[in-house]
Formats: structure tokens, C-alpha cells, sequence
């Protein structure tokens, strides 16, 4: 059925399910993140509904719009079904996103919009008792172990400890804000198929596939290897004022990112390679990377 109401969805005779379109920032929020609070605030034991709601239309499920998304989606749900919160199988599934039709206006917001009604039946419902249930003990899982992604719990080394780890041009760039000289760097005119991770923190910023030549003597790539693996900030230190580019975890500065690049993106960001360290295709699984070997199949 083309176009349908809410109310042909929530009768369960069209074959959609009920679900919501998440838009997020992912300098905010990751999609990780977002994976823990979906599974923590359902029962995805359940093959036939939601507490009070019941039917093929209310089943949970996870709609993916990239290779990656589907990967971290299948991961956290076998997470979660090898962690024994739950005494039976997860029956949420995971499924390529399609067409969203949005409900009706009346229905937008209506947790704010009708906020009495929201309220009593999302308490009748039993959802926020069988969370507490579910979740009582568990509250520190972790669908990500640290051990996978180390760099999402980087703790910054002092700068008497980076000193002793990095060169003193690794330290002028990535800790005061330094910048190397064009054509005389290391990744300029590297051609190998594979990542780069931030020197300091080892989490991962850019992929080969998306480095390009801009003739600037810097490593230059259209995008972040995923989105939200870097920050931009303004850098006032020079006029006109231009956009600085750091790493998530790490906090180095890696370089600047300007709006004259090639499709698709228009971006240019052009690092130093001094905050940079390349990991060749090859290395990745033994690197500890392997996850990012889907980027060159």
C-alpha cells in the first residue's frame, strides 16, 4: 500500500511496521549510543508486539541505511543475547530501511501534544516496570566491550607523558595547535589502499578510499571514515578565521577543513600527517582494525 494512514498501519493490515526516524548528530550522540538506549527501553523478546500493543505492526525492529549500521546492529543484538539478561532468544530484527511514511500531524509529538495520556498508558503499558526488571544489575553492560574500541575510553596521558611518546613534531601538532611543512610529510603522496588513526588515541579518522590530491602538500581527504569521527571547531588564531579539525576521543588537532573540495561532499580536509598514523590494508585485522575491512571489498 502506497502512502498509508497511521491508522491503516496501527490495524496491522498493511504490512508496515510502526516505527520512528531517528535524526542524529553524531558528534552528539553515536550510533552506538543509540543502539544501547533502543535496547534497554523494549522487550526484545517478544515475536508479536509490545506490552499492551500486540500485532505483526508493533514487533521491534532495527532498519539499517548502511553496511556499517547493520554491522553494529547484529553485533549489539548478539551482545545482548550472549549477555543472559534475557531467558529467551531476541527476536528483534534487523532489516534494510525502505520508504518511512510519516504519520499524520496529529500524531507528531503527541508524547508532548496529549503529555497526560502519553503518560498513563506508557505507565500502564508495564514498559518502564519491565525495564527496571530486566535491567536491575546490569546497568554497566556494554554492547561494545572496551577491548573492541579502545579509543572510546581514551584517557589523555599528561603532557610529560606525550612527550615522551610522541616526536617533537607529533607533539607540536597534535598538542599546540602546530602545523608540518607541505611536500615534506609523510602520508602527502601515499597511495596504499588502508586507514589512518589518530597517533595519539589510535581511534580511526580517514580511509584511503577518500583521499585525494588537492596539490596542497598535505594529506587531503573529502571525509571522515565514518560519520562524526571527526570535530570541526573554529581556530581564531589566524584571519580569516578558519575551521580546525580534531579528533573525537583524543582531542589532537589534526588539521583544517576547507569548502572547495571534489564531489561528493565539497569538503577538504587537509591534515598533518604528523597526527596521523596509516595502517596498510593488510595490517588492519592484525591491527586490530578488522572491522574496517569492509571498507575495501
Amino acid at each position: 500500500m502506497v502512502d498509508p494512514t497511521y491508522e491503516q498501519v496501527s490495524s496491522g493490515i498493511t504490512g508496515h511496521f510502526e516505527s520512528i526516524l531517528v535524526h542524529y548528530d553524531p558528534i552528539q550522540i553515536s550510533y552506538e549510543e543509540l543502539l544501547d538506549v533502543f535496547w534497554r527501553h523494549i522487550d526484545p523478546t517478544d515475536t508479536g508486539g509490545q506490552f499492551y500493543d500486540q500485532g505483526s505492526q508493533y514487533r521491534t525492529a532495527i532498519f539499517y541505511s548502511s553496511d556499517e549500521q547493520k554491522r553494529l546492529a547484529e553485533e549489539s543484538k548478539e551482545a545482548l543475547g550472549d549477555s543472559g539478561i534475557f531467558d529467551k532468544p531476541i527476536a528483534t530484527l534487523i532489516l534494510p530501511a525502505q520508504k518511512f511514511y510519516p504519520a499524520e500531524e496529529y500524531h507528531q509529538d503527541y508524547y508532548i501534544k496529549n503529555a497526560a495520556r502519553f503518560n498513563s498508558y506508557r505507565a500502564a503499558s508495564g514498559r518502564e516496570a519491565f525495564s527496571d526488571r530486566a535491567w536491575a544489575g546490569h546497568e554497566d553492560f556494554s554492547f561494545f566491550p572496551k577491548e573492541d574500541r579502545p579509543w572510546m575510553h581514551f584517557e589523555k596521558p599528561s603532557s610529560e607523558e606525550l612527550k615522551q611518546t610522541l616526536t617533537p613534531l607529533q607533539y607540536s601538532v597534535t598538542q599546540e595547535n602546530g602545523t608540518e611543512p607541505p611536500f615534506d610529510n609523510e602520508y602527502w603522496n601515499n597511495h596504499q589502499e588502508g586507514i589512518y588513526v589518530d597517533v595519539v588515541s589510535g581511534e580511526p579518522l580517514f580511509s584511503s578510499k577518500d583521499k585525494f590530491d588537492s596539490g596542497t602538500g598535505w594529506p587531503s581527504f573529502t571525509k571522515s571514515i565514518v560519520p562524526g569521527a571527526v570535530v570541526e571547531r573554529e581556530d581564531v588564531s589566524l584571519h580569516p578565521v578558519r575551521k580546525g579539525v580534531r579528533s573525537r576521543y583524543g582531542d589532537s588537532h589534526l588539521g583544517h577543513v576547507f569548502q572547495d573540495s571534489p564531489p561528493p561532499t565539497g569538503k577538504r580536509y587537509c591534515m598533518n600527517s604528523a597526527a596521523l598514523r596509516f595502517i596498510p590494508k593488510d595490517d588492519l585485522e592484525k591491527e586490530g582494525y578488522g572491522e574496517y575491512l569492509w571498507l575495501f571489498k
